[in-house]
């Protein structure tokens, strides 16, 4: 088993950028339309104050109208031309945004289906879907108004900056005296921002992964009255959230505000200059006209710095974001795929001193066994003993066991997951049904597999009584985990689809545990006729099942301590016959060894 459990190291917010270019970079002629279009956008903004102060200081002032309305007619198209540039600007940006999100979120769809089962073992099922929604959505966001968009902003405010300068530089020194300040204090709030957004995604994946949690559980908590418990504990996780939320909202709105404000008062000096002689001895008469290019330029500056401290919020939000996504991202913790297949299948399976962990202690202890083909072999034991874990080994679910598991003379880890996954099919005790059409339970949406190998697969199992009571025949939609069939019938429907992808080795982890006795005698008619010349996997602890085997291992604590039929299992007054003396049992409802 590959794993690169990196650890979360804070990255820069421009590393970050650079590692999602490669979801960017099919689109990136959107951006190069963008950027193509930055300076005749600016263009049209820029000449629009200075086309105000001609029209005052040569036209309006000295009453001369001649000539005005060329100027006019130049500003509107000016203004219309900006209008157009500017949502050809954003639309541009806003589709190469939902195209990289899109990417991303299939490829982060695209990692889970690739891990491991310890993949998610480790982590919350609401943690994850915070990674690939709301944390996607925060990343949409910067891309659509945030981090591409802040160029021109930049270039805009230096575009603004030169104007003034050219049209009055002592001025405009005098008005960038105030801008240091502005900026240290600036960058100031966005280091807090940074701060309380990654609290806000921490906090909002705890209390996605806990409501998904208990949600999935909400019977247990019903029926044993935990429920002010759970909403306690839930309004704790809540309000760490909330706390966080208005932390970032409060420097959110300082940026604004601060900008804002020093917006206003460099208007109002600019109005103490323009009527005080105290300046006009250095700075010269301020004309009509330039006083209020410059109260123009001075608004449109601002506004690109007030556009800027959101845009910094939305960055911090999306990089927090990116940062927990990459994160996910480089922690792998998948099964190596085999390179080797199997020309000729005969479904030997052989077991040679295999040991296994799942974190530190040994819960398989030197296990050697071996099943011929066509054999059924039941495992039995406790539960606990390692019966499940070694089901899962020969399913590849898990890797990383010492020893050697063989298939057919060759290293199970050395063969393609592929060629094991079609030679090899599990039935378990815990049923998984999806709220799709019973057709879709029992292909999983496998297209080569026919209406008639459907029909044929019920039939096998019996599940063919299910359809008759459907009008909708296969097509019968199933609610949230099958919620609208009994535990039976979803077993039924759970053979059906072993039945119709037909491996050549089937392993039934009690998969008839849960299951009414008349149910139960269908499918173990069934097992009878199906499973004639197949090699068959039994983990049993009911009686009838056990006896049938052709051989029975018996497990206790990690280690294989009997073996044999059901008889010379009896004589050797053991292990199993203890067990066969208790009646076996009645297995929980889920094993978990």
């Amino acid at each position: 088993m590959k794993k690169e459990n990196k650890q979360a190291t804070s990255q820069s917010d421009w590393a970050l950028l650079k590692r999602l270019w490669p979801y960017l970079k099919p689109n990136r002629w959107l951006i190069y339309v963008a950027l193509c279009l930055t300076p005749l956008t600016m263009f049209a903004s820029l000449i629009q104050p200075f086309l105000l102060k001609k029209g005052l200081d040569q036209h309006i002032v000295p009453g001369k109208l001649e000539g005005l309305f060329v100027i006019a007619a130049i500003y509107l198209g000016a203004v219309l031309l900006h209008y157009v540039l500017e949502a050809t600007y954003t639309l541009s940006l806003a589709y190469a945004g939902q195209r990289t999100i899109l990417r991303l979120r299939e490829r982060i769809y695209r990692h889970f289906l690739d891990m491991a089962p310890t993949f998610f073992d480790k982590r919350p099922a609401g943690a994850l879907l915070t990674r690939a929604t709301s944390d996607i959505e925060a990343i949409g966001e910067t891309l659509t108004s945030g981090v591409v968009s802040i160029v021109l902003d930049i270039l805009m405010a230096s575009g603004i900056l030169g104007m003034m300068f050219w049209m009055n530089w002592k001025l405009t020194i005098l008005l960038l005296f105030i801008l240091p300040p502005l900026l240290w204090v600036l960058a100031l709030l966005r280091r807090q921002l940074r701060h309380y957004f990654v609290l806000i995604r921490e906090s909002l994946a705890a209390v996605n992964g806990y409501l998904a949690e208990r949600l999935q559980g909400v019977d247990i908590i019903q029926l044993f009255n935990y429920q002010d418990e759970a909403q306690e504990r839930f309004e704790k996780l809540n309000r760490s959230f909330k706390d966080a939320t208005i932390q970032s909202n409060i420097y959110d709105a300082l940026m604004y505000a601060l900008v804002d404000g020093v917006g206003s008062i460099c208007i109002a000096l600019m109005l103490w200059y323009a009527t005080s002689s105290w300046w006009q001895g250095w700075v010269g008469v301020v004309s009509i006209g330039l006083l209020a290019a410059f109260i123009d330029y001075m608004q449109r500056l601002f506004r690109p710095l007030q556009e800027f401290s959101g845009k910094i919020a939305i960055i911090q939000r999306a990089t927090t974001a990116l940062e927990k996504i990459f994160h996910l991202l480089d922690d792998e913790i998948r099964i190596e795929d085999g390179t080797e297949s199997l020309p000729s299948f005969e479904g030997h399976l052989q077991f040679k001193d295999v040991s296994f962990a799942y974190d530190t202690d040994d819960v398989l202890h030197g296990i050697s066994f071996e099943v011929k083909p066509g054999e059924v072999v039941a495992l039995v034991g406790a539960t606990g003993c390692g019966k499940t874990t070694i089901t899962r080994l020969i399913t590849r679910m898990y890797d990383g066991y010492r020893g050697s598991i063989q298939l057919d003379g060759k290293e199970l880890n050395s063969l393609s997951l592929a060629e094991i996954r079609h030679r090899i099919a599990a039935v378990r005790q815990d049923i998984h049904l999806f709220s799709e059409s019973a057709r879709f339970n029992i292909t999983l949406g496998n297209a080569a597999i026919s209406d008639e190998q459907i029909d044929e697969a019920a039939k096998l199992v019996h599940a063919d009584r299910l359809v008759k009571d459907w009008k909708e025949g296969w097509e019968h939609q199933l609610r949230d985990r099958g919620s609208n069939l009994s535990v039976g019938e979803g077993q039924l429907l759970t053979f059906a689809r072993t039945m119709a992808y037909d491996p050549d080795i089937v392993i039934l982890d009690e998969a008839t545990a849960s299951i009414d006795p008349q149910t139960e005698g269908l499918i173990q008619d069934a097992i009878q006729r199906i499973f004639e010349k197949k090699t068959v996997l039994v983990v049993a602890h009911r009686l009838s099942t056990i006896i049938s085997a052709d051989r029975i291992l018996v497990f206790d604590q990690g280690r294989l301590l009997e073996q044999g039929t059901h008889q010379e299992l009896l004589k050797q007054d053991g292990r199993y016959k203890e067990l066969y003396e208790k009646g076996f049992g009645t297995p929980p409802a889920e094993e978990t060894d």
